[in-house]
């Protein structure tokens, strides 16, 4: 048991930022990637989902209802995390005029952990600090979260139309934020 948790330990932590985004051989345990998508008449939500950022600003995905959301579970020594950051990052910028918005969720980094990521990534979006767990269980209820990271992809109407388990691929991600933006239009 200890030489596994050493061997996790050394896996999720790197003191040269420059390194490869590469995540296997590093002995962690994360989602496959697996993409599981739910037709319009099958999602589940609305998803009532709040709490407060690492800026001390409140934020409620109810007040994005009639816009996608995208929530990101994550934490900053997450070997995957770090790799899938460049991707939502530029999926929040590209998109934001489109009215796509993207959210955080960490349950792990106290504030100085969380703050140094995104100032390190560069990330344009709020994350909440979710020691607590109250943001992460109100997704539970509805979509299971079995791996960090878990990107959740939520429809106009705030319901569940898509997960990710593990590192998000960036043209995957795309595509399904592109199927709901159009799905709403076409509705």
């Amino acid at each position: 048991m200890a030489t596994g948790l050493v061997g996790v330990l050394a896996g999720c932590g790197s003191a040269d930022e420059s390194a490869s985004n590469d995540v296997v051989g590093q002995n962690y345990q994360s989602g496959d990637g697996s993409t599981k998508t739910w037709a319009a008449g099958d999602r589940e939500g609305p998803v009532a989902l709040s709490g407060t950022d690492y800026e001390g600003q409140a934020q409620d995905v109810a007040a994005w209802q009639g816009d996608v959301v995208v929530l990101n579970t994550w934490y900053a020594a997450c070997p995957p995390c770090r790799a899938e950051a460049p991707d939502l990052v530029a999926l929040a910028n590209d998109y934001a005029a489109r009215g796509v918005h993207v959210l955080g969720l960490n349950s792990r980094d106290e504030a100085g952990a969380a703050e140094a990521f995104q100032r390190t990534f560069e990330i344009p979006y709020p994350s909440i600090d979710d020691r607590s767990g109250a943001a992460v269980a109100a997704l539970q209820g509805i979509v299971p979260l079995n791996a960090v990271p878990t990107t959740v992809v939520l429809d106009r109407d705030g319901k569940v139309a898509a997960r990710i388990v593990g590192l998000a691929d960036g043209s995957t991600l795309r595509t399904l934020v592109d199927d709901l933006l159009d799905e709403s239009v076409a509705s």
